[in-house]
């Protein structure tokens, strides 16, 4: 059988994928992404610590009609995560892979320890590659699928109340934007997510203004809308992508003084 080519294999992997795997997917974003996802002739694998929230998320998509697979699993156990890949596309091949799992802190409070700062290191750097380039592996046999990393708008420019998520996110942007011109020949697509303020457990900690903060269901629409047209990079809400860009493009003598003064996260 051909192999589609231009334009037909376009519509046929990004347009409407059907087998889609989704890290972190207990809550927040990934679960909105899931439901988002949900509907008759639909496979899910949603993975996630919570077993007990996870389960929840795949009752709710089963109701929509589609086949959803629940499996606890933590991103920093690289052979579970990867056999539950590999078994993910057995059973489905997969047409998508969302890298979502992520952690968030600050220097709020008791400051950023060591320990805070790998675990958000491993979890949002290490997490994504080691869910990445299992699935790739595989779709780069049949030359065709699609992945995508949950990077941030915090990924532009490194804010002093959260050095470690600013860099770790800021690593998985410039990482999958580097990976999607070196996929592109075996017809995998990459696209980099760059959400705002998210409603979400992760900012629920937040007592700080977070302006034009979105609900989940929102963010996850415009995701999707994005990844439907193979976007390099999803980057919302427009008006904050311009202002991150802005104050990064700033002399750090000029910038530095604006950002020590914002809000430390928790």
């Amino acid at each position: 059988m051909p192999v589609p080519q231009g334009r037909h294999l376009w519509r046929m992997v990004f347009n409407q994928p059907r087998s889609i795997l989704i890290t972190g997917g207990s809550s927040g974003l990934g679960a909105a992404l899931a439901r988002a996802y949900a509907a008759p002739g639909v496979t899910l694998a949603l993975g996630g610590r919570d077993a007990g929230r996870l389960a929840t998320v795949a009752a709710a998509c089963r109701d929509a009609g589609a086949e959803a697979e629940a499996r606890a699993v933590d991103v920093l156990d690289r052979a579970a995560l990867s056999d539950w890949i590999a078994a993910a596309d057995e059973r489905a091949p997969l047409d998508l892979v969302i890298a979502n799992a992520g952690i968030s802190a600050g220097t709020g409070g008791a400051g950023e320890s060591e320990v805070q700062i790998r675990r958000i290191m491993a979890i949002n750097v290490e997490g994504a590659i080691d869910t990445v380039l299992p699935a790739v592996a595989r779709m780069r046999a049949r030359r065709r699928g699609q992945v995508a990393v949950m990077a941030s708008l915090a990924a532009f420019r490194g804010f002093p109340g959260a050095p470690a998520y600013c860099a770790s996110k800021a690593a998985v942007r410039v990482w999958g934007e580097a990976l999607r011109g070196h996929l592109h020949q075996d017809g995998i697509g990459v696209s980099v997510i760059c959400p705002g303020y998210v409603e979400t457990p992760m900012t629920a900690v937040n007592d700080f203004p977070m302006p034009m903060l979105m609900s989940a269901e929102r963010a996850a629409g415009i995701i999707r809308r994005g990844l439907a047209r193979n976007r390099a990079r999803i980057a919302f809400p427009w008006p904050m992508y311009a202002l991150v860009r802005l104050i990064a493009a700033l002399p750090p003598a000029v910038s530095d003084r604006v950002l020590r003064r914002l809000p430390k996260k928790k």
